[in-house]
């Protein structure tokens, strides 16, 4: 989030997002304001933080959502941030951290995908129910 806002992400996407808008009309590309913009993340993380004690646990749900959440803002998130700049042959905002976007959605897709005991479980002690 910092690595976009502090390189003007929306200088490079809101031109590119109303000239997808312009030659694909009926894909919905949505137009952000920065305070639109830095809302919606600051949302995402907060939801994310408030699933985390479920993800904890190991709940089947939250596995399944885990495996969402590693594919889109994850692995392809992090994807799409360094092909520009490989393509465009400069460095194009959101890529310094476009490697941390892609370890984490590896590792939180291995964990999800895991069908032994989730590894912050395993060997502890079963709680008792006193």
């Amino acid at each position: 989030m910092l690595d976009e806002a502090g390189h003007d992400f929306l200088a490079f996407y809101i031109p590119n997002a109303l000239a997808v808008r312009h030659s694909v009309p009926f894909l919905p590309v949505s137009i952000f304001t920065f305070q639109g913009w830095i809302g919606s993340l600051a949302l995402a993380l907060t939801l994310l933080l408030a699933f985390a004690p479920l993800a904890f646990r190991g709940q089947q749900c939250i596995r399944w959502l885990g495996v969402v959440i590693a594919i889109l803002p994850g692995i392809l998130n992090g994807t799409w941030h360094i092909l520009p700049s490989v393509c465009m042959k400069r460095m194009m905002p959101g890529v310094y951290s476009a490697p941390l976007l892609l370890l984490s959605g590896t590792m939180l897709l291995n964990s999800a995908l895991e069908k032994s005991t989730p590894h912050w479980t395993a060997g502890a002690e079963p709680r008792s129910k006193t």
